[in-house]
């Protein structure tokens, strides 16, 4: 989403230049070396670039109102929006790094739509490579992913059982290595999945592994949605989209916790918030929510 603010102060400056160079060239006119003409068309220019600004600068001030307002319908209307959306959603929460305040926010959302989180695992980054291949060379079952080449797939099926609950060799198998942190079981399906990642952007080895565990959860058919806060230094939403994943920038705002809430229920995939990676809008379109049966 384009914002007009910083537009209007790009444009400012720009023309600002221009205005200078152009009264430079007015001032080496009054000691004769332009003519009147060239005067006059120095002045006209000064003033369509003014024009110019004052019409950016109006348009920063209408998108301004434009979203305050949308903000201020948002907070009025969330608990309406919100309450029993997700109703019966069984929620399980990736952590890429240590556990923030991001996970707040989405216990907030979940608690807003009465839906639960029942499993979240916080990986150690950068993974732990060695420590990953022992582990897997000790048993039979798990020799097909050894190897930097199987990284992906080995990134791909942690993500399918994540989602999928019960059986989860892969992560009995690898949790005293890869887990930092974690809360809940295995026991119960996940009918939706959030993804956060407060660490740096990986490389290498990592890098590889997490794409794979990021497509593995797009794969299960149930809602992902990557989520972040309104402000970070290195925005993750990027790799969440290339794998395929829903994302939802500032989960910190009411609009932000709406979107996810919207998402996580089943609403039309795609990145939503107010930053220029939301290339779908600020929220998903809302859907009424089913009659609740002799209600």
């Amino acid at each position: 989403m384009l914002d007009f603010r910083y537009h209007a102060i790009s444009l400012a400056a720009v023309f600002l230049a221009l205005v200078i160079g152009i009264l430079a060239g007015v001032g080496i006119s009054g000691r004769g070396f332009v003519d009147d003409v060239e005067r006059n068309s120095f002045n006209r220019r000064i003033t369509q670039l003014d024009e110019r600004v004052t019409a950016a600068e109006e348009r920063s001030d209408d998108l301004e109102r434009r979203q305050a307002a949308a903000q201020e319908f948002v907070e009025s209307a969330y608990p309406v929006l919100a309450d029993g959306r997700l109703a019966g959603t069984n929620v399980a929460v990736l952590v890429v790094g240590s556990v923030d305040i991001t996970v707040d926010w989405v216990r907030r959302a979940l608690a807003r739509s009465d839906g639960r989180l029942i499993r979240l695992r916080a990986i150690t980054v950068p993974l732990p490579t060695d420590e990953v291949e022992q582990a897997l060379q000790s048993g039979d079952a798990f020799g097909g992913y050894v190897g930097e080449d199987e990284l992906g797939n080995l990134g791909r099926d942690l993500g399918r059982e994540l989602a999928a609950g019960g059986e989860t060799p892969l992560w009995d198998l690898l949790t005293p290595d890869l887990v930092g942190q974690r809360d809940g079981s295995f026991e119960t399906p996940a009918d939706a999945l959030v993804v956060i990642r407060p660490a740096e952007p990986q490389q290498g080895e990592t890098a590889r592994f997490l794409g794979g565990l990021y497509r593995g959860l797009a794969s299960t058919g149930q809602p992902v949605v990557g989520v972040e806060l309104t402000r970070v230094l290195q925005s993750a939403l990027p790799a969440f989209q290339r794998s395929g994943l829903s994302t939802v920038d500032g989960v910190d705002t009411p609009l932000g916790g709406l979107a996810l809430i919207l998402l996580l229920g089943g609403a039309e995939p795609g990145a939503y918030g107010i930053r220029d990676t939301a290339d779908d809008g600020i929220l998903p379109p809302i859907e009424p929510l089913a009659p609740i049966p002799g209600g």
